[in-house]
């Protein structure tokens, strides 16, 4: 399956009232292919609401019918109707976001480096928010490399469901969160090879066609970097804030500037800093500061930005991520268990 065999197949699909079809009108913008995943962006010259949605459905079903394709995706973008101003920007330029009915809190998690433990602090986090009495979802958008699915103990696919007359994913779930990730999608070790537009779409569909329920906090485990998935986050949903993960020495905290300044330029609060892997405690007693020591503290005050709290290197947590059991949701009152929890309860009391 490639490109030109998608185009091939939209030839089929007419524009309604015409015997031409939207391939020679020009429509089709761009098409991308990848995993058995198709997306297709379709724009329009004119705001014809009707319109959209036939070729919407009708380009679906020619891309569904082709061999090896599991998931079609196809957004048709219209001008606004005449005499009516477009849409009003959001952060940083970027089209506003919709809140998503339902959830409370919106809060991504990031780090602009990897090898952190952004995603172990991202579910360790759900957990101990979930103990502290909330409703709590974990949405894992590291396309490339998903780990939530390994560290939550959670396999196999989602069910699909209808809620309110609409087909969406049902989110599986363990220790009280609700999940949805990448991983849940593919089979084994299949890499994901995609361009940029997939990804967006594919960001788009995790929180609007997903059937999240009632949540007072969704989590956002987010890629290292500042490219495609952080700017589509902010283009679907209005961000409630950001939270940084760094480790304590300067070859982390130079990138974690990166992603702080990301935020900053699209206008997402930063809610605070956590500081992984802050010190390793000896069988003396000693601490050892692997990593260097208070680096993230002093970089969270330089940023003027609150700093969460630390979280030192256990072997418990590595464990509980390897085998599926957070240290959380494992052992509440063990060391770990309990650093993050300071963490959650700062977190809380940031968002009031």
């Amino acid at each position: 399956m490639n490109e030109a065999q998608i185009t091939e197949a939209l030839k089929a699909v007419k524009y309604p009232g015409y015997s031409r079809d939207i391939v020679s009108f020009g429509l089709v913008k761009d098409v991308a292919a990848g995993n058995g995943a198709v997306t297709v962006v379709i724009e329009l010259t004119s705001h014809n609401p009707d319109a959209a949605a036939k070729i919407k459905t009708e380009a679906e079903a020619a891309i569904r019918a082709l061999p090896d394709v599991k998931h079609a995706f196809v957004e048709v973008k219209m001008p606004p109707p005449s005499g009516k101003p477009a849409p009003a920007a959001g952060a940083g330029g970027l089209p506003q976001a919709n809140k998503v009915p339902g959830i409370n809190r919106v809060i991504a998690v990031a780090s602009g480096k990897g090898g952190v433990g952004k995603s172990t602090c991202s579910v360790n986090l759900a957990c101990a928010l979930q103990a502290l009495g909330a409703k709590v979802g974990l949405l894992d958008c590291d396309i490339y490399g998903p780990s939530v699915p390994l560290m939550m103990g959670v396999s196999g696919k989602p069910q699909v469901g209808v809620v309110d007359g609409v087909e969406k994913l049902l989110p599986p779930e363990n220790y009280g969160v609700k999940l949805m990730s990448m991983g849940f999608l593919l089979d084994g070790d299949q890499p994901v090879i995609w361009r940029g537009p997939m990804i967006q779409k594919t960001i788009q569909q995790f929180i609007t066609q997903v059937d999240w329920g009632q949540l007072d906090y969704l989590l956002v485990d987010l890629p290292p970097g500042t490219g495609d998935a952080q700017l589509s986050l902010c283009q679907t949903v209005p961000l409630d804030g950001g939270v940084i993960v760094t480790t304590p020495q300067e070859a982390s905290l130079g990138v974690v500037r990166k992603g702080i300044n990301m935020f900053h330029k699209v206008n997402v609060p930063i809610l605070g800093l956590i500081e992984n892997m802050s010190h390793y405690t000896l069988p003396n007693g000693d601490k050892a500061y692997i990593f260097g020591q208070g680096g993230g503290r002093l970089e969270a005050e330089r940023q003027e930005i609150p700093f969460l709290g630390e979280v030192p290197i256990y072997q418990e947590i590595r464990e509980g991520g390897d085998a599926g059991r957070p240290v959380v949701a494992a052992d509440a009152n063990s060391g770990p268990a309990k650093a993050f929890a300071k963490v959650a309860e700062a977190l809380k009391a940031r968002l009031g």
